[in-house]
């Protein structure tokens, strides 16, 4: 089961992620994604967190609707984000697309994108979109699919991430290993339809980015 969380970050065109939100058989607005929730036409079957950051009227706009909402407090030990990713675990779902995720908090946009960590750890297939990149976290092997993207970046999150071996990329990688603080994977560039990435050891963020 495929979910989209639609979080309380950036997002300006809001017709890109149609292509995200018809595939979805869940949608779940963390807080204050709601308010994007209503620019997009949508009505998600959950709405959670401890709402400090959806406009009122927008609550109730929501709150007249049939669908379940979930109230959290203030001072807890999760971000909204990471409470919408665990309920939709709990829901069975094994493919979740964040949108809304980055913005001009970098605190909440890097602990978002941890919790591509989270969702792996569950066997949960995790992306973070927005206009311009994809970021997915791998620990073996992944297909990316060029689109109108053409960059691609490889970005260690342990210590070192051993066996990096791509292919349909401009820069080739064989067996390589690219350690934590490493620039070495940022900006390869697509040279066909279709790339694979693998690694033997390790976690590592792919991102897909267009300039």
């Amino acid at each position: 089961m495929k979910a989209v969380i639609i979080c309380n970050g950036r997002i300006e065109n809001y017709l890109f992620y149609n292509k995200y939100i018809k595939d979805a058989d869940f949608i779940i607005c963390a807080d204050g994604g709601a308010s994007h929730a209503k620019k997009l036409g949508l009505k998600p079957d959950v709405l959670l967190g401890d709402f400090d950051s959806l406009k009122r009227d927008d609550f109730a706009y929501f709150n007249k609707m049939d669908i379940e909402i979930l109230k959290f407090p203030v001072n807890k030990d999760m971000t909204d984000t990471e409470l919408a990713v665990m309920h939709a675990a709990d829901k069975g779902c094994d493919s979740i697309v964040l949108i809304g995720a980055l913005g001009s908090r970098a605190d909440h946009s890097l602990a978002n994108v941890m919790l591509l960590k989270r969702m792996l750890d569950k066997g949960i297939k995790g992306i973070i979109v927005d206009e311009n990149n994809e970021i997915m976290l791998i620990n073996d092997k992944i297909v990316l699919e060029g689109d109108s993207y053409t960059n691609v970046s490889l970005i260690p999150v342990t210590e070192r991430v051993e066996g990096v071996t791509t292919s349909g990329l401009f820069y080739p990688l064989q067996n390589a290993t690219i350690e934590m603080g490493s620039t070495w994977g940022i900006s390869n560039r697509f040279v066909c339809d279709r790339a694979e990435v693998s690694i033997t050891s390790g976690l590592m963020l792919v991102v897909k980015s267009r300039d």
